[in-house]
């Protein structure tokens, strides 16, 4: 699997996690918020270190085609 095709599987299970966050309404119980929390918590990490391992800011390539985007 590239490094892309797994980045998009980490983003597509983090969008889910969080699009999946319970409702704090009447009967909200904060042990299910608190599971919930963890969870995303951890992919929201996971998806950072992967960033930062395989598309570092210090990239010059990488910095080289966001500066033609923006000009």
């Amino acid at each position: 699997m590239s490094k892309v095709e797994n980045f998009v599987k980490m983003m597509r299970q983090l969008v889910s996690d969080v699009q999946g966050a319970p409702y704090p309404g009447d009967g909200f119980e904060p042990e299910v918020y608190r599971i919930w929390y963890e969870h995303v918590q951890k992919n929201a990490q996971d998806c950072y270190e992967f960033l930062a391992a395989n598309f570092p800011l210090e990239s010059k390539a990488f910095n080289q085609k966001l500066d033609k985007m923006f000009k």
